[in-house]
């Protein structure tokens, strides 16, 4: 079977971008990396709001659009974030065991560091929205990380790096943040300049865990049945 990574098949197909286009998209999803290491030096608004308006241009479940950007603008905020990151960071090692030293050799998150702090949220009153949900209510989880996904290849085609930290309790968060009952916070994303982005996932570069195989992941027909 052809690796699904591969560019399209060269038949003609007048809905194709050119190539070079092609090869870009790919490129950007390939070398996508989740950042922690930041290089100082402010990011333009109007690059800032292109990465916005990628993530806004996400698919969502019902066109229900259940994802809100704050951003991070006081000094004074971002610290009571980066404390309650760090709390949970050492929350998470304990749970974690005989893993737990390994772990907190980690470098986890840049939120000092970086350029700029966002931190998003789902709406409140999210069960007004049935269609796509009834059976099924947390896609519009799913539909906000797809807006992320954009915001983050958008940033990595301008050069720019984006750490998802998903370190910290949701209801310390939401009230850091003045989040409305029953909206949900969801990420903390770090967006900055890098001196150079990770030649892999940086967990795999660390040893803590390796991307599996396309085979590993792909089945057919009956759950657990490998693809020939």
């Amino acid at each position: 079977m052809k690796p699904l990574n591969q560019p399209p098949h060269p038949m003609p197909n007048p809905n194709a971008y050119p190539q070079p286009e092609i090869d870009a998209v790919y490129r950007a999803i390939r070398e996508r990396r989740d950042v922690r290491h930041f290089a100082p030096g402010p990011i333009g608004p109007d690059q800032l709001a292109r990465f916005l308006a990628a993530a806004h241009n996400g698919p969502s479940v019902g066109l229900m659009q259940p994802w809100r950007f704050l951003r991070i603008v006081d000094p004074a905020l971002r610290q009571a974030i980066h404390a309650e990151v760090d709390a949970e960071r050492v929350r998470t090692a304990e749970a974690l065991g005989e893993r737990s030293g390994e772990f907190m050799r980690l470098k986890v998150e840049g939120v000092l560091t970086c350029a700029e702090v966002l931190v998003v949220g789902l709406v409140d009153r999210r069960e007004d929205y049935v269609f796509g949900r009834r059976t099924m209510p947390e896609m519009d989880l799913a539909s906000a990380a797809c807006a992320i996904q954009n915001f983050w290849l958008a940033a990595r085609a301008e050069g720019i790096g984006v750490g998802w930290v998903s370190l910290f309790d949701p209801e310390r968060l939401r009230a850091l943040c003045g989040m409305p009952p029953g909206s949900q916070p969801i990420a903390v994303l770090c967006v900055g300049h890098v001196e150079s982005f990770y030649p892999a996932p940086m967990l795999e570069l660390e040893g803590w865990d390796r991307r599996r195989e396309l085979a590993e992941i792909l089945y057919e027909d009956r759950w657990g049945q490998p693809a020939p």
